[in-house]
């Protein structure tokens, strides 16, 4: 099937602590800061890995009231090693809420949860390891 001229370029959260959120996409989950934008209303820093969709961090600045913790949102990523991220999530004293272990009906796909700083729900999913043929 052909790839649609259309995709998601990126998804939006509220943060609470823009430079707090910051830190933990780029340094926590390895994304790249890409883009800051400044608005009247609000500041948006805009993360991500090279060539893949963007998270969009926005912290309104306008003295509206926001609610950023806890939202029931998922953001779901494919990374190659969810066991060091989830090392990495605690040693920053998150909440992890699934050990990385295979996720039964998914063909061995090693599956982890936690939280980052506003409480949203990061996922993410470890395709199984190809095996070798033996020699």
């Amino acid at each position: 099937m052909p790839r649609s001229p259309s995709a998601v370029a990126a998804v939006g959260i509220g943060v609470s602590d823009l430079k707090r959120s910051v830190d933990f996409y780029t340094r926590v989950l390895g994304m790249s800061e890409m883009q800051t934008i400044k608005l009247a209303h609000m500041t948006e820093v805009v993360v991500g890995y090279e060539g893949r969709t963007a998270v969009v961090l926005m912290h309104y600045i306008d003295g509206s009231e926001q609610h950023y913790s806890n939202n029931p949102v998922k953001l779901v990523f494919t990374v190659p090693d969810a066991k060091a991220l989830i090392e990495g999530i605690r040693k920053d004293g998150l909440e992890i809420t699934r050990e990385p272990e295979e996720y039964p009906g998914m063909g061995g796909t090693i599956i982890a949860l936690a939280k980052d700083p506003d409480g949203y729900v990061v996922e993410f999913m470890q395709q199984p390891q190809k095996a070798t043929a033996a020699a």
